[in-house]
């Protein structure tokens, strides 16, 4: 899937030419995070960011971290 964006709505983002993909692309997966429509690692490869860089995505913008209880005892089993 590819999304079309208006060049005139790319042209008038207040970012550097560069950087402009990576943001889109980051407030997406932060958004569809958020509205539990992508899961925690669909959203880091949205984003194109590692667990850690999403994690601190998220802390930044005070969103948490839908972590539900199956996921807690699967990293509890995991580190026992």
């Amino acid at each position: 899937m590819q999304l079309s964006i208006p060049d005139s709505v790319v042209q008038a983002m207040r970012l550097p030419e560069p950087r402009k993909e990576a943001e889109l692309l980051k407030e997406l997966a932060l958004t569809l995070y958020e509205q539990e429509i992508l899961s925690f690692g669909k959203a880091c490869e949205l984003a194109k960011q590692d667990s850690y860089e999403f994690s601190q995505l998220l802390g930044d913008r005070k969103l948490l971290r839908h972590y539900s209880e199956t996921e807690m005892a699967e990293d509890l089993d995991y580190a026992l």
